[in-house]
């Protein structure tokens, strides 16, 4: 039994070019980003890699990147599941803003508090520790189930809500884990032993 579970930020958003907190809104992929989504479909085929199932967020950056990965592993018609459960964190009043304008506006030190903490949210929004809240039962209840009875999945999602699944799998503290950066468009593969545990991680990054 393979137990195989993929993650993959989607690739760079237009807001993710123009250094913008993004959260909730929409914004489309970039060239660029269409190119690391594409290429990590590239690199999952090399490894041989198939899926039973993807899963998604409600936002169109990691929708589309789900898309693309699937396409070019051959499964274009991949039933796919999109929930809001696996949406970014909401970054409230700051979603929009230029992150320089932010940091000139409330300090440096307040937007970082914001940015990299565990638990303090900014004006409106969540903090990691309420993106993890949301993603982990959703994950355990809808995602899990299926890999541990041997499905292949995909979940194609974003940076906050993707940590929250690799501090589980990682064993990563609160501590650690706001200092952990994911890449847009690399994948992260998973083998999962029977008991949850993690049996190897592969990073198919850029060079490989």
């Amino acid at each position: 039994m393979e137990r195989l579970l993929v993650l993959a930020r989607h690739g760079q958003s237009e807001w993710n070019l123009k250094n913008l907190f993004t959260g909730w809104r929409d914004p489309g992929l970039t060239d660029l980003g269409v190119a690391e989504a594409r290429a990590a479909g590239r690199r999952l085929k090399a490894k041989g890699i198939r899926f039973d199932v993807a899963f998604t967020s409600d936002l169109g950056r990691a929708q589309r990147t789900a898309a693309l990965i699937l396409e070019e592993i051959g499964q274009p018609d991949l039933p796919t599941i999109a929930d809001a459960a696996l949406n970014e964190r909401d970054y409230g009043d700051l979603a929009g803003l230029n992150k320089d304008d932010a940091r000139a506006r409330w300090g440096k030190e307040q937007v970082h508090l914001w940015r990299r903490s565990y638990d303090v949210p900014p004006p409106g929004g969540e903090s990691l520790k309420d993106t993890v809240a949301r993603v982990l039962p959703y994950t355990m209840r809808e995602i899990m189930p299926r890999v541990m009875r041997g499905e292949r999945v995909l979940v194609a999602a974003h940076g906050n809500s993707l940590r929250a699944l690799v501090m589980v799998l990682d064993g990563l503290t609160t501590e650690t884990i706001p200092s952990l950066e994911l890449a847009t468009g690399v994948p992260l593969v998973y083998h999962l032993n029977a008991d949850t545990t993690v049996a190897s991680k592969d990073v198919l990054d850029r060079d490989a």
